[in-house]
C-alpha cells in the first residue's frame, strides 16, 4: 500500500494535509457506538447490565469511556486511562456501579449497576472517545417493582349498591387497576387515587360501587405495566349487603352516622393537639433547611463558573465535530464557500511533470515516469482567509496512486473522477466530497493555519490527469 513511502513524504514536508487515493482495500480509520435497540429493564433491589459495543470491531481499552445521564457532566460511569474514575460520578452511584471489562479488547463493554432504585429509571448515554473522534448511543432503563398484595374490604352501603374498596402500596411504575366479577367481565365504572412516597414508590386506593345482587365474587387486580405481572385479591359480596334485600339498612346507616360523630368530635380534639406539635417542629425544620440551604448555594456558585465552562466547551466540540461528519451536502456547502480560481506554478512543479498551457491540469511528462514516486506541483496564488472550495477531475487507471491536499510553507465510497476541496481558512476545516455523487470522502481534524496555504497536486504512480474545473461550470 505504500505505507513506507508516504510515511517518508510526511516527514518530509514542513505541514502537509492530505487526502489520498489508496487501493480499494484501505479502509477508514473511524467507529460507530451501538446500544440495545430495546429497554433494559431491571427490577427493584436487583441488578442491571447496560451494554455498549463498537462497529467496526476495535480494542476499547485505551479509549474513554462515560455512561452519563441527561448531561455530559452527570456520570453513572467513567472510564479513562485504564481505570475508572470517581470525581466526576454522581453520589447516588456511588459504590454501585462497576466496568464489564470482559470483552474490551472485541469492543464490547458495558455498565454493572447493583441495587437498582427508583431514581435508576430513565435514559442513559454511553460515549467512546479516542482524541477527536467519538461517537455515542442511548439506552433505555427501565426500573419496575412488584408491590404488595391488592387488601379488599367492604365499607358499606351507598345509593343502590355496595361499596368496595381495595388498596396496594410499594409498585413501581404507577400500576394498572382492573375490577372483575365473579364471571370475569371487567368493572368499568371505579375510582382511582395514586400517591407516590419519598423513595418514588406507588400506593394505589381504588372502589367501586357493586349494583348487582348477584355478582358474587368480585376481584381487584394490580398489574405491573413493564413486568406485565399482576397481584389479585378477591371478596365474597353476600347478598343480604345490598340495601334492596337488607331489613338493616336503616339501622346500619344510624350506627354509622353516630359512629361517624364520635370519631369527628375524637378526631378534631387530637388534631388540635398534633397540629401545635407539628407546626414548632416544621417550623425548627423550616429554619435548619434555610441554613443548609444557603451554605449549599454559597457552594454550587464556586462551583458553577467551572462547571458552565466545560459544558459549553464540550458541547461545541461536539457541534463541530458533528457538523463535520456530516455526508451527502456538497451543494449546501457550495453556498457558504467562495468558488476558488486555482491556476497551478510551473515554477514549483517536480521535473517528471508536465503542466498545460492554460495552467490548469498536470500530468507525467513522459510515461515512462509513471513509477516515480510523489512528484508533485503547486497552485500558484495562497489562500489567507475565507472559505474557499475548488474541485479536481482525475483521469486515472485503477492502479493509479495520486493525493489532493494544501501545502503551508514554514478513506472513500465509489472511486471519484471528480473531487471537490473546501477550505475554511479561519475555522481550520479541510473538507474533500465525491461531487459525481455528492458524498462527503474526508474531512481532517481541525488545524490552526499561519500564512498561506496553496492548493496541492501530486501525482505517485500510474496514468493519471488532474484537471482544475471552471469555477463558472458549478456556480
Amino acid at each position: 500500500m505504500e505505507c513506507g513511502s508516504l510515511a517518508s513524504l510526511l516527514c518530509s514536508l514542513p505541514s502537509l494535509l492530505l487526502l489520498v487515493q489508496l487501493p480499494r482495500w484501505g479502509s477508514a480509520d473511524v467507529f460507530q457506538v451501538i446500544g440495545p435497540n430495546d429497554p433494559i429493564v431491571a427490577v427493584l433491589g436487583g441488578d442491571a447490565i447496560l451494554p455498549c459495543s463498537l462497529w467496526p470491531v476495535m480494542n476499547v481499552e485505551d479509549m474513554e469511556l462515560r455512561w452519563f445521564r441527561s448531561k455530559f457532566l452527570e456520570a453513572a460511569l467513567v472510564y479513562q486511562n485504564g481505570q475508572e474514575l470517581d470525581e466526576e460520578q454522581l453520589p447516588q452511584y456511588a459504590g454501585r456501579t462497576s466496568l464489564v471489562r470482559d470483552f474490551l479488547s472485541q469492543g464490547e463493554a458495558a455498565v454493572h449497576i447493583q441495587n437498582i432504585q427508583v431514581s435508576d429509571n430513565g435514559k442513559y448515554t454511553c460515549l467512546f472517545r479516542q482524541g477527536r473522534q467519538y461517537d455515542e448511543a442511548i439506552l433505555d432503563l427501565q426500573v419496575a417493582g412488584l408491590g404488595s398484595a391488592p387488601q379488599v374490604h367492604i365499607e358499606g352501603p351507598e345509593k343502590d349498591g355496595v361499596r368496595v374498596v381495595c388498596k396496594a402500596s410499594g409498585w413501581f411504575p404507577k400500576p394498572q387497576v382492573q375490577w372483575r366479577d365473579v364471571r370475569g367481565e371487567k368493572l368499568l365504572e371505579f375510582s382511582e387515587v395514586h400517591t407516590q412516597d419519598a423513595a418514588g414508590l406507588f400506593s394505589v386506593a381504588t372502589a367501586v360501587v357493586v349494583r348487582d345482587s348477584s355478582a358474587g365474587d368480585v376481584t381487584c387486580s394490580i398489574l405491573n405495566p413493564i413486568l406485565g405481572q399482576e397481584k389479585v385479591m378477591a371478596i365474597p359480596i353476600p347478598e343480604p349487603f345490598f340495601p334492596q334485600g337488607s331489613p338493616w339498612k336503616a339501622a346500619f346507616a344510624v350506627n354509622l352516622t353516630v359512629l361517624g360523630l364520635l370519631l369527628v368530635g375524637a378526631g378534631w380534639v387530637t388534631k388540635r393537639e398534633h397540629s401545635a406539635k407539628v407546626w414548632e417542629r416544621q417550623r425548627r425544620k423550616d429554619l435548619c433547611r434555610a441554613k443548609k440551604e444557603d451554605q449549599q448555594a454559597k457552594e454550587e456558585a464556586l462551583k458553577s463558573g467551572d462547571e458552565l465552562q466545560a459544558e459549553l466547551g464540550w458541547r461545541k466540540a461536539a457541534f463541530q465535530a458533528a457538523w463535520r461528519k456530516a455526508h451527502l451536502y456538497a451543494d449546501w456547502r457550495k453556498e457558504e464557500f467562495q468558488a476558488w480560481s486555482v491556476t497551478l506554478d510551473p515554477g514549483s512543479a517536480n521535473d517528471n511533470l508536465l503542466v498545460s498551457p492554460e495552467r490548469t491540469s498536470v500530468t507525467w511528462r513522459d510515461k515512462k515516469f509513471g513509477d516515480l514516486k510523489h512528484s508533485s506541483v503547486l497552485g500558484l496564488k495562497g489562500i489567507t482567509s475565507g472559505r474557499c472550495y475548488w474541485e479536481v477531475e482525475i483521469k486515472d487507471d485503477m492502479r493509479s496512486l495520486w493525493a489532493l491536499g494544501v501545502y503551508q510553507k514554514h478513506d472513500t465510497q465509489q472511486d471519484p473522477c471528480r473531487v471537490g476541496v473546501f477550505l475554511d481558512y479561519s475555522e481550520g476545516d479541510i473538507s474533500f466530497y465525491n461531487m459525481a455523487d455528492g458524498s462527503h470522502m474526508f474531512s481532517f481534524p481541525p488545524a490552526l493555519f499561519s500564512g498561506p496555504l496553496y492548493p496541492y497536486f501530486c501525482l505517485n504512480s500510474g496514468d493519471v490527469t488532474l484537471s482544475i474545473c471552471s469555477p463558472l461550470g458549478f456556480l
